[in-house]
């Protein structure tokens, strides 16, 4: 492990169906989440995967479930409200929240592949409110406005 590395240990709870999350290679940041059920989705349609996990995230870090790069390339398939969050506090059942962009039905079997975890340390703000911002060379300009150059 590289002196860089932060390395958290990570409490789970397997339910009926559910897998322990495993990186795929060395080098991954995230770990696959597998799907406790087969699930059939209608183009656009969206629904909630059960992993059968259930996580104690050490405080000051949170979970984020992003969408697998295969499962959106080769089969339109990614997860709605991503990344998603779990937070230290939350001990429920983690579920993915999927969805169907192409035109096909997609069938996904028990076991498969559906999402990633990955641990990442969070910060808090304390919030301060102002009457006015510090000016910048930006300033307002959004959504695209720093590639017009």
């Amino acid at each position: 492990m590289a002196q860089d590395e932060l390395k958290v240990s990570l409490r789970l709870s397997v339910g009926e169906g559910g897998q322990v999350p495993a990186y795929a290679t060395e080098e991954a940041a995230g770990m696959d989440l597998r799907s406790t059920h087969a699930v059939t989705l209608q183009p656009m349609e969206r629904a909630l995967v059960k992993t059968g996990l259930r996580a104690a995230i050490p405080r000051g870090y949170e979970g984020q479930v992003r969408p697998r790069s295969g499962l959106a390339l080769k089969q339109g398939i990614t997860c709605l409200n991503s990344p998603g969050t779990i937070d230290s506090d939350y001990r429920g059942e983690i579920g993915v929240i999927l969805i169907n962009l192409s035109d096909s039905v997609v069938q996904l079997d028990s076991g498969e592949r559906i999402a990633q975890l990955v641990i990442c340390p969070i910060a808090r703000a304390d919030v301060i409110v102002v009457d006015s911002l510090d000016e910048t060379e930006r300033g307002e300009g959004g959504f695209g406005s720093t590639g017009l150059k």
